[in-house]
């Protein structure tokens, strides 16, 4: 497996990003060495808040977030996926599968040792979280999906199609655009810049251009079974589930109301519609995001 390696100097002088970086190198059963990169914020001994972004983004997504949360004393860790930020990304679109995306976090979160762990997971960072959650459920203390999914084969929503249609037919895949047309908010020039930092030219994106096609919304596609499976762990999930979807996201609409009725944790949750907030929930609502898990921790401890 080709692997390519983002230059430092293109995360030099990031916007609000004066974070430490930390990184895990894991070993894909092929043998190759992935690097991962991941921000780890706040008091180490305390409780720890896993962020995981989604697609086509990275960990710049919570920065504001992640400050805000560390001011408070909790312990902060954003990871970026395979593919993305800082992380390694492996060259060829068909190095990406979903289920080597969940090792690759799998053996990240092990080495980790992560545990007493409050989850917020968006886009794919659900897809990819929630797996986490299914295989390690003893190390989660509690669970925050927004804007996200797993769908085991069944059909998806219209902008998906769209998106997906999209992304896999556009000859350059805008990053920057792509995020700023995701949130309600016009983000600035060093925003979207700083979106298409971890990308230098197009053969960095491959997995960006693959992840679309991997949402597993048809019986044929891979990971049907394996999402099956975590169904039925996320059903006897009795730890506390919260749901926080955006009022405005044309991707996931509704999508929070299958966990509602199906993650025994989240009876009984106040759940949450973030409003005036788009795909990109946490660039729209940043402070309402921190304020949310804050307070869920700790009316749930």
């Amino acid at each position: 497996m080709k692997i390519l390696r983002t230059p430092d100097a293109r995360f030099a002088h990031l916007p609000d990003f004066a974070f430490s970086a930390h990184y895990c190198e894991v070993t894909d059963p092929d043998g190759t060495a992935v690097r991962i990169h991941y921000l780890d914020e706040g008091p180490p001994g305390a409780g720890p808040v896993l962020l995981m972004h989604g697609e086509p983004s990275w960990s710049f997504l919570y920065r504001r977030i992640v400050a805000s949360l560390a001011a408070r004393g909790h312990r902060v860790v954003a990871p970026d996926l395979v593919g993305f930020g800082r992380t390694d990304k492996p060259a060829d679109q068909s190095d990406h599968t979903y289920e080597r995306h969940v090792r690759w976090m799998s053996d990240w979160l092990a080495a980790t040792r992560l545990s007493a762990i409050t989850l917020f997971c968006q886009d794919w960072g659900g897809l990819i979280g929630l797996r986490l959650v299914a295989a390690f459920p003893e190390r989660f203390a509690r669970v925050v999906v927004a804007n996200t999914g797993l769908p085991t084969g069944e059909g998806f929503s219209d902008g998906f199609n769209q998106w997906l249609e999209f992304s896999q037919s556009a000859p350059v895949l805008p990053i920057g655009q792509i995020l700023s047309m995701g949130c309600r908010r016009a983000l600035s020039e060093a925003e979207i810049a700083a979106y298409e930092a971890p990308f230098p030219d197009e053969s960095f994106k491959a997995g960006a251009r693959r992840f679309p096609a991997l949402v597993p919304i048809t019986p044929q596609h891979g990971s049907v079974a394996e999402n099956q499976a975590a169904w039925k762990v996320l059903e006897r999930f009795t730890k506390p589930f919260l749901t926080a979807f955006s009022d405005s996201d044309p991707v996931t609409k509704g999508g929070e109301l299958i966990f509602q009725q199906r993650v025994p944790g989240a009876k009984g949750q106040k759940h949450v519609t973030v409003a005036d907030a788009g795909h990109f929930l946490q660039e729209d609502k940043p402070d309402e995001i921190a304020d949310l898990l804050h307070g869920f921790i700790a009316s749930t401890k």
